[in-house]
């Protein structure tokens, strides 16, 4: 097996996390640092850690976000900072303006904007407040912003004159708890009917706002997750995740003071929150924002002229900088990057190497889900990586393989190499407290004392966890279980594919057969001719009884606008299933987000 092996003469800066065994061994999570430390009440809150606390330190007056706008003429790109002291004292205007309208503690505030500043204050100040956070992702239709909004029971909505033009306008009747809308680009001239000026309520509002007094278990942040039967999951987050955030910023991300962090995740989805927004600002480190779609030049752009020394984004925008090629990469120097992180699709073994070859640094898979709240299983700086694999479980991170039995209990496998169910040890901070009014679907998730995370892995000798696929996308042909990743490597693997998605489809004699949509890299045209060049690749790497025999070319495949390949979708429109969600499905290859298995 290929192995990366790190030396302490590759590390730019010396990794806050050096010593496996021994940091798991002494570690607790009660002796974990107290990022509320000082927070009236002894109480905690996350925008207290993520920013009150630092208003009177050394980190005051350094940028916390830095806004990248549309390049100008020579292709620069232009950049809006601002510091901590500033989002702090935004926020505390907006917990002042939340006040003045009614809204309080336990209420819900949902935001549905592009990544721009008045979504950070308005995120942050609602946690000051005590109030739960949910975002929404900005190209959701009406339909799915009408199902959040009233599952969620929202109280105010945050958006722009366009989007609740197009999109609220018409379903806010179906929201009856929805007291207020505000829109960031609203004034006393161009008033929306119905509809709050954000800015002109900010501007009249006192700088000062004391926090609202919460504890670890009271409720933060709702973040849905598509279900497989057409109604989203809204899985319930509390304070004391902060904990979890800070310490996997840490370990898992390595994060330094002086770091510039690009994490390119959206906020509407939990890694654009807990990464993007929360454990940056816990480091006190400066943030890349950018505004825009994805674009390969103008992210090399960015990663270049910003210094960005810790990159965090995904599988779907690797694969989509490995298709535009090496030349375009080759244009650009990034002397300041020292670490590239990936979440969400299991990042395939060339991948990582492309990231040595072509940026000179690995890239290093995790694995989390959005009822972790927090990254659990990591490829962290110091330690040896074998690509294709997500890494070992982090420090306060117990992850067993489990075999469900008949009789509704599991047992744990200790042998390595064998596929089963990944399961987690409650008790790190963050791992989610509810399903939103589903509380049986909750109970459901543990079993044994264990949070069964619907992920099948198998863990090596090494302790290293390796991701098979989503128990309900293994397919069974002819007494084989396929995990899909297994094949999707393998054909991504081929130099001619940018993108693979394995589904099984019904085969009278072998039950299913594994069937292949395969997206090509632009120096590739389809045919026959490369369709059995393909199935020949497969069937070399994998055995003829494991490789497709079907393989379908397609322009481009259905994501979820977090960057995640939707093989429920592909099953349901080959068999002519009905479809379920398709709230979070992104048909165009746009990899702005970053995605989380859920």
């Amino acid at each position: 097996m290929n192995v990366i092996h790190k030396r302490a003469d590759d590390w730019r800066v010396e990794p806050n996390f050096t010593d496996y065994e021994g940091t798991r061994a002494r570690f607790a999570w009660q002796d974990a640092p107290d990022v509320c430390e000082g927070m009236e009440g002894g109480g905690c809150n996350i925008a207290f850690a993520a920013l009150d606390r630092h208003v009177h330190g050394p980190a005051a007056t350094r940028t916390a976000l830095r806004f990248v706008s549309a390049a100008g003429s020579d292709g620069a790109v232009q950049t809006q900072d601002l510091s901590y002291a500033e989002l702090a004292g935004w926020a505390h205007r907006f917990t002042n303006v939340l006040r003045a309208l009614g809204v309080g503690k336990g209420d819900r505030v949902f935001t549905l904007t592009s990544r721009c500043p008045e979504l950070y204050v308005a995120i942050l100040g609602s946690l000051r407040n005590g109030s739960v956070v949910s975002p929404l992702f900005s190209a959701f239709g009406p339909e799915p912003i009408a199902t959040r909004l009233t599952l969620g029971e929202a109280n105010v909505l945050v958006t722009t004159k366009a989007l609740y033009r197009k999109k609220v306008a018409t379903i806010r009747d179906r929201v009856p708890s929805l007291r207020h809308v505000l829109i960031i680009d609203g004034d006393a001239d161009d008033a929306v009917p119905g509809t709050l000026g954000f800015w002109p309520l900010l501007d009249a509002a006192g700088p000062e706002a004391p926090i609202e007094v919460t504890t670890a278990e009271d409720p933060a942040l709702l973040h849905f997750t598509s279900g497989t039967t057409g109604t989203p999951k809204g899985a319930l987050h509390v304070h004391g995740a902060v904990t979890m955030h800070y310490v996997t910023g840490r370990y898992a991300l390595d994060l330094h003071p002086d770091d510039i962090y690009w994490c390119t995740a959206d906020p509407g989805w939990v890694t654009g929150m807990s990464y993007g927004v929360i454990a940056p600002l816990l480091h006190g480190v400066t943030s890349i924002v950018d505004e825009a779609d994805f674009d390969a030049e103008r992210w090399y752009r960015i990663l270049e002229s910003q210094g960005v020394t810790i990159w965090y984004t995904a599988p779907t925008a690797i694969r989509m900088l490995i298709k535009a090629g090496p030349e375009l990469a080759s244009r650009f120097r990034f002397p300041k990057l020292r670490f590239i992180a990936s979440v969400g699709e299991p990042l395939n073994a060339e991948a990582v190497w492309w990231g040595q070859r072509v940026l000179g640094l690995p890239i290093h898979d995790n694995w989390w889900q959005t009822e972790t709240g927090g990254i659990m299983i990591a490829n962290t700086p110091a330690f040896d990586i074998k690509p294709g694999s997500m890494g070992r479980p982090l420090p306060g991170v117990e992850a067993y393989i489990v075999h469900r039995r008949d009789d509704g209990t599991v047992a744990v496998v200790t042998e390595p190499g064998v596929d089963g169910e990944l399961a987690l040890e409650p008790g790190w901070p963050s791992m989610f407290r509810g399903y939103l009014n589903q509380e049986q679907r909750y109970r459901d998730s543990f079993v044994d004392g264990l949070y069964l995370s619907g992920d099948l892995a198998s863990r090596d000798s090494d302790g290293y966890f390796w991701f098979v696929g989503r128990a309900d996308d293994v397919i069974k042909s002819a007494g084989h279980l396929i995990g899909p990743f297994e094949v999707e490597n393998a054909l991504t693997d081929h130099p001619a594919v940018a993108e693979a998605a394995v589904i099984g489809i019904p085969d009278a004699t072998s039950g299913e057969v594994v069937k292949a949509f395969v997206t090509l890299k632009n120096d590739y045209t389809a045919g026959e001719d490369l369709r059995r060049e393909l199935m020949a690749h497969a069937r070399t790497r994998l055995g003829a009884a494991v490789a497709p025999k079907q393989i379908e070319f397609t322009d481009a495949l259905p994501h979820t606008r977090s960057g995640k390949i939707m093989r429920r979708l592909l099953k349901a429109r080959e068999l002519g299933l009905p479809e379920g969600d398709t709230s979070t499905i992104e048909t165009v290859e746009r990899p702005d987000v970053q995605e989380v298995r859920s």
